[in-house]
């Protein structure tokens, strides 16, 4: 069967993959010479035309690079904008809700991101609200009927991250979303792991906020990140800082746009953003339908190996996985582990508790190690990288 994806033309468009083997997809993957150019070819402009000059004539190619980022999603280019990280996006229309008041309640995932609970957590402690984790199903999954009996008239949020830091898990958002919108309730997706490895349709998912990251499997440029909000939620959203793009002030009185825009700023950087805009392109090109195929059979094959490794767990729960592949060596902490790789020129990560705090506290896991495959890696490398954690596993 001829392999959907030419893998060997994608790897020699990659200037890092001629420097070892990249399993950290998931923290930031490898961007392309596209990429790449996008961002030099106008950081050139710049230099040369100076950067405010540069930037006069760039809003048409701005436009295309939002319109491309709506439809990979499947929104209105309206509900798009841009912001330099998820944990900025999201922050940003977490506190454009109306302010918490005692006895307000908002549920999460069980694996909601480290950062996004933080931020919940210090507003509700301040209003006297609380934050609830909504049951996991069997697999780990959060369990949509779980949380309809949870719904009453105090809940005003419903968050979750769909797929999280710490392991394969791919959450049922869309179920999620069927019961949020029945109960008319806010509901925010943190997608920063899934953009550029699953399909991501916003109105099947049913969500009001979606945020993801670019630099992640996308392989976009670090510093870029997108927020979409659902045109006919963003009324109900004040941000908490403005400037004369999202909120200028006519003829005495503050008007917010009436678009995802009154959350971006007018100060960003037009080169990044093409580097984003590049990588969308190339995800588009590529299908993300080939693209999930192959990161799925790569990352199958991996944990099968790991999986018959003594002294190796795999921590991946789940039904649906995803390309994020988490395991421990017994006796090993993860920063060992990901140090013993690199000095095999094998980049993984590992994540601590503070990632994903309410899962890891649950299974009682204080780190794990965390190779995340995308249709850039090549089934020699995943024996490669299985050998070497067999090594390592060996000496304990």
């Amino acid at each position: 069967m001829k392999e959907a994806l030419d893998v060997e033309q994608l790897r020699a468009e990659t200037p890092g993959c001629g420097a070892g083997m990249h399993f950290n997809h998931s923290g930031a993957s490898l961007p392309s010479q596209a990429v790449l150019a996008a961002i030099w070819d106008y950081l050139r402009k710049e230099a040369i035309e100076g950067p405010m000059e540069a930037a006069s004539g760039t809003s048409a190619l701005l436009e295309e690079v939002r319109a491309d980022t709506a439809a990979l999603i499947g929104a209105d280019p309206n509900e798009i904008a841009f912001l330099t990280s998820g944990s900025a996006a999201w922050g940003a229309a977490f506190s454009a809700l109306p302010p918490l008041v005692a006895g307000d309640r908002i549920l999460v995932g069980r694996q909601e991101w480290g950062g996004n609970l933080a931020t919940m957590q210090e507003a509700a402690a301040r209003a006297g609200a609380r934050i609830e984790t909504i049951p996991a199903r069997d697999d780990g999954s959060v369990d949509a009927s779980a949380l309809a009996s949870m719904i009453d008239d105090r809940v005003r949020l419903v968050s979750l991250t769909w797929l999280p830091a710490n392991g394969g898990l791919i959450n049922d958002a869309a179920a999620v979303g069927r019961v949020t919108k029945g109960a008319g309730i806010p509901y925010f997706i943190d997608a920063a792991q899934a953009l550029g490895q699953i399909p991501i349709d916003v109105a099947s998912l049913g969500c009001d906020v979606l945020k993801a990251t670019g630099r992640k499997f996308l392989r976009a440029p670090r510093g870029t990140a997108i927020l979409y909000v659902r045109q006919e939620f963003l009324p109900r959203l004040t941000p908490r800082s403005l400037d004369v793009l999202s909120g200028p002030i006519v003829d005495g009185v503050v008007k917010f746009r009436n678009d995802a825009r009154r959350f971006e700023a007018g100060e960003i950087s037009p080169a990044l953003i093409f580097g984003l805009g590049a990588a969308i392109r190339q995800a588009r090109t590529l299908g993300i339908g080939a693209i999930r195929a192959r990161i799925s059979g790569l990352s199958s094959a991996l944990r099968d190996n790991l999986r018959g490794i003594p002294n190796v767990t795999l921590r991946d729960m789940g039904t649906e996985l995803s390309g994020i592949v988490s395991f421990t060596v017994k006796g090993v902490p993860a920063a060992d582990i990901r140090a013993a790789l690199a000095e095999r020129q094998i980049a993984i990560g590992a994540n601590g508790v503070p990632y994903t705090p309410l899962d890891m506290t649950a299974r009682g896991l204080d780190h794990i190690a965390r190779a995340s495959v995308s249709y850039l890696n090549t089934a020699s490398e995943i024996a490669l990288l299985s050998e070497a954690v067999a090594d390592m596993a060996r000496r304990v």
